[in-house]
């Protein structure tokens, strides 16, 4: 799910589907109105999932997907080899969702432990143990 924005209004720190992904924006550089032209917006942005930094350069004026990210509580309920079993904790439904890349939250993963997931454009991302 996402809703469309204005490109002049989007900050850094924000978020912003670029090429299908989620991204979160790191720098926004705007340029003025020329002789032809309307102000134009540089905005470089990284992947939520992948990491992979993207660029676009859209006019001002123009409308940007923003995706709406659901921040919920969950409890792991198993961890596999390949993925993480998580137990949303207001539905009781169960998630599978993959290893995050920060080492320093994949030591914290173990079964009953209590985390925050994302859930973005149907992906799930583990942010954080609580």
């Amino acid at each position: 799910m996402s809703k469309p924005v204005d490109v002049g209004s989007l900050r850094e720190g924000g978020y912003l589907i670029v090429d299908g992904e989620p991204c979160r924006i790191v720098e926004i550089t705007k340029s003025k109105p020329g002789k032809h032209g309307s102000a134009k917006a540089r905005i470089v942005a990284i992947g939520i999932f992948d990491g992979v930094k993207r660029s676009i350069v859209k006019p001002v004026d123009a409308t940007a997907e923003v995706p709406i990210i659901e921040k919920r509580s969950g409890q792991i309920f198993a961890v596999t080899p390949t993925n993480v079993q998580i137990m949303d904790l207001e539905t009781y439904e169960y998630l599978d969702a993959p290893y995050p890349e920060e080492e320093e939250l994949k030591a914290k993963l173990s079964p009953g432990v209590e985390i925050e997931y994302w859930k973005i454009l149907g992906k799930i991302k583990i942010v954080r143990a609580k």
